[in-house]
């Protein structure tokens, strides 16, 4: 019987080694997880759509576009935000690639994780990873003396960000949005 093709889904006497999975391993979670990351971008075309923009009403109508556009275009938002940043670290070559090692070290040791870490035969806890691997980011990149440069990109980004999804009408998710986020509370029955 041929198992090419197939993906296995537990380890075998050649599959991967006692201590975890195999590289190969890592490296399929990781593109299927990017993927998956990926997909919940919305087209770039619909977040420059030039006849969506519009100033809102009122300041209400201005938070629910920003709340609903938030959430419809996250990732959108998210790459948009890293991209300021990568292109402001391009005139400081020893933050960037500090930038690049503290991000592999994130997704590493935190969001490409399945299984818990374990250190010393010990489990570490998300919060402890959480806290030590900011602490460390903080520290590396101050040390860089770049800190003023990456907290300014990251302030135009979201404010780019915050700026585009206020005046981007949000007509076909609003309602969407609107009906998640604040569904009318039906009135108690009168007797």
């Amino acid at each position: 019987m041929s198992k090419y093709g197939t993906i296995p889904t537990s380890s075998s006497a050649g599959g991967a080694p006692l201590g975890g999975p195999s590289r190969p391993d890592f490296i399929s979670r990781a593109k299927a997880r990017g993927a998956t990351a990926l997909a919940t971008r919305r087209p770039w075309r619909e977040l420059g759509d030039i006849h969506a923009i519009g100033l809102p009403h009122s300041l209400g109508d201005a938070y629910l576009r920003v709340r609903a556009n938030l959430s419809h275009f996250a990732m959108n938002y998210a790459i948009v935000v890293l991209v300021v940043v990568f292109l402001s670290l391009l005139w400081h070559p020893v933050s960037l690639i500090v930038f690049l090692v503290c991000m592999v070290a994130w997704l590493v040791l935190y969001f490409l994780r399945d299984d818990p870490l374990v250190l010393f035969g010990r489990v570490v806890g998300d919060g402890f990873v959480i806290a030590v691997l900011a602490v460390v980011t903080l520290g590396l990149l101050l040390l860089t003396n770049a800190t003023a440069n990456i907290l300014s990109s990251l302030l135009i980004g979201l404010v780019l960000v915050v700026l585009h999804a206020a005046l981007h009408k949000a007509e076909d998710n609003a309602d969407d949005e609107v009906v998640r986020w604040y569904a009318p509370v039906p009135p108690p029955p009168s007797h």
